[in-house]
């Protein structure tokens, strides 16, 4: 329904280990466990560290698979770095990431 929360619920009988780090999320916008270090370089990997859950860490890990393959991205390369940071930056900053022009999302398996 309309105002159901669309992000991970936790169920009321699972708990959080003490001593987890937890960050309010900028993308389910609520409390959930972070990540256990910065995942890139720079000021984006500390902003990223410091609101991004693990959850939506999972989230943005399969959308970036999708990008470096619609690109055809090398993860080596700097120019493909710059394009994935800017992805990162829109996916949890900005108003989402951009699809690529003519990307068709795969049918469900099933």
């Amino acid at each position: 329904m309309a105002n159901e929360p669309c992000g991970p619920t936790q169920p009321a009988n699972e708990t959080v280990k003490p001593g987890t780090r937890m960050v309010h999320c900028v993308k389910f916008d609520r409390d959930l466990p972070g990540l256990d270090r910065p995942p890139w370089k720079g000021e984006l990997g500390k902003r990223v560290y410091e609101t991004v859950s693990k959850d939506a860490w999972k989230l943005w890990i399969e959308h970036s698979k999708m990008v470096m393959n619609e690109y055809r991205l090398n993860p080596l390369d700097p120019g493909s770095q710059k394009i994935m940071e800017e992805q990162m930056e829109q996916f949890f900053f900005g108003e989402g990431a951009k699809l690529p022009e003519g990307y068709v999302a795969p049918k469900a398996k099933g």
